[in-house]
């Protein structure tokens, strides 16, 4: 009997890690595969307009920096997730629980704000990506039957509300744990209509025609007015930025990764091989975008009309991304949910609006947890960015104002500044100059592409119809 029963405690101990967690089992395959899924997103839709505004020697030169940089500073993060020993420390299961564990004091709260408004701004940005790509089904079907010249003009609103109300019934899923079925078939829709983008700008480029690409891309004078050149440059590198920002999930990513090898070592690897292939599907899918529409580039080449046949495959791809969007929505919002319901159970602990969970039977699924705080606040959340988004239906400025706002404090500012913290390297050294200048220019380099969006988005303001879609 006492056999049994040592037995039984070490087969547990064996199912339980360092932390007295359950047994991670995640390796360099799913590490890349998790980095991979989070990057490529609908960011690479506006891949070929940004390019287009830059050109073919600032484009290609801008997508290989951000790579480079989101790979150095990733490198950094992945040595923070165990403080103070990057192998053996102790765990730090979120972006904020690392930087308090490195910096402590108000940058705790700055990390906070920075990561957590990205994620409303990037579920707002998904709200519309996800009604253009709806409302692009219709388009697509009006032009086939009526005519490439036939006017189409469809409202993004109902289904900004259609897209609303499914995200109102899945943020009812307790809590991340529970998406991984919904991830898959979102990184599973993100590969297939960033492969038929690529296919069909091949195809374009394949049936000959003349469009116009420079050096420096779209043209002051013949395109656009030189105040409009800076501006769209200025917007394009936010956009790009958006594209590679994968530091809001790295350190979840990291926790999900076996204690051996060391995570921190693995981590490295997975961001490499996951960074290099994202790195080689958007220069394929840029400039390959750029050469088959040259300056006329559309904002998101799969909605804009860009392509009208094979009527068809463009309807599977626009199906696609709203699928995928619609988990992508959920992967980022679950952190932020989770969060704000800790905070309001620590504040109010003894509230049983907040606290008690209400058992349903569903049918064919069995027993429900139901918290009535859970379902008033997720649902307001949902309703909240749904109405944003339909005030600011801009898909390219908004995409390019988060891109800029989360790149610098998540991708480079806390990485650098916790790697400092963590090697103390001495002031005024030449590895703490060179990370210094490194996070001023990139710091620079965010403000102007904020200060782009801006304008972006006020020019768009002017400009809007209700019921144009572009």
């Amino acid at each position: 009997m006492e056999a049994h029963k040592s037995f039984e405690v070490a087969s547990d101990a064996k199912n339980i890690d360092d932390d007295g967690r359950e047994k991670r089992t995640g390796t360099l395959v799913t590490a890349s595969a998790h980095i991979i899924t989070a990057v490529i997103g609908s960011g690479v839709l506006s891949l070929a307009w940004a390019i287009a505004q830059l050109g073919w020697v600032a484009g290609p030169a801008v997508l290989m920096a951000f790579s480079f940089i989101t790979y150095f500073t990733s490198t950094l993060l992945a040595d923070s997730y165990r403080t103070p020993d990057p192998v053996s420390g102790k765990r730090n299961y979120t972006y904020m629980d690392v930087v308090e564990a490195n910096l402590g004091g108000i940058k705790v709260q700055l990390c906070g704000i920075a990561q957590y408004v990205n994620l409303v701004g990037v579920t707002i940005g998904y709200t519309i990506t996800a009604s253009i790509s709806m409302v692009a089904v219709r388009k697509s079907n009006c032009y086939h039957y009526k005519g490439h010249e036939a006017s189409c003009k469809l409202s993004n609103y109902p289904y900004m509300m259609i897209f609303a109300a499914i995200q109102i019934v899945l943020s009812q899923i307790p809590n991340f744990h529970k998406l991984s079925w919904l991830s898959i078939v979102a990184a599973v829709m993100s590969f297939a209509y960033s492969s038929i983008g690529l296919g069909l700008s091949i195809a374009k480029v394949a049936g000959g025609g003349h469009v116009r690409t420079s050096l420096t891309g779209v043209e002051v004078g013949v395109d656009v007015t030189g105040e409009e050149k800076v501006w769209r440059t200025f917007q394009a590198i936010g956009d790009i930025a958006f594209a590679y920002a994968y530091s809001t999930v790295l350190i979840e990513i990291q926790d999900t990764l076996k204690s051996y090898p060391p995570e921190n070592k693995v981590m490295k690897k997975a961001s490499l091989a996951g960074v290099s292939t994202t790195t080689i599907f958007y220069v394929l899918c840029g400039c390959v975008g750029y050469v088959a529409f040259g300056n006329d580039a559309p904002g998101n080449f799969l909605t804009g009309f860009g392509f009208y046949e094979p009527f068809w495959l463009i309807d599977f791809a626009n199906v696609c991304i709203a699928v995928h969007l619609i988990g992508a929505y959920q992967v980022f919002c679950q952190p932020l949910f989770g969060f704000f319901e800790m905070k309001c159970r620590q504040r109010w602990p003894d509230s049983k609006f907040i606290t008690t969970e209400h058992i349903l039977n569903v049918p064919f699924y069995g027993e429900y947890y139901i918290n009535m705080f859970r379902l008033v606040w997720r649902t307001a959340y949902v309703i909240m960015t749904a109405v944003i988004a339909m005030i600011f239906p801009f898909f390219n400025s908004f995409v390019g104002l988060i891109g800029a706002g989360s790149f610098y404090p998540l991708t480079v500012y806390f990485p650098i500044e916790m790697y400092i913290a963590r090697a103390k390297i001495p002031r005024f050294s030449f590895t703490w100059v060179w990370l210094k200048i490194l996070s001023w220019v990139c710091l620079i380099v965010s403000l102007v592409a904020a200060i782009g969006s801006v304008q972006g988005l006020l020019t768009d303001v002017k400009k809007y119809k209700p019921f144009a879609t572009e």
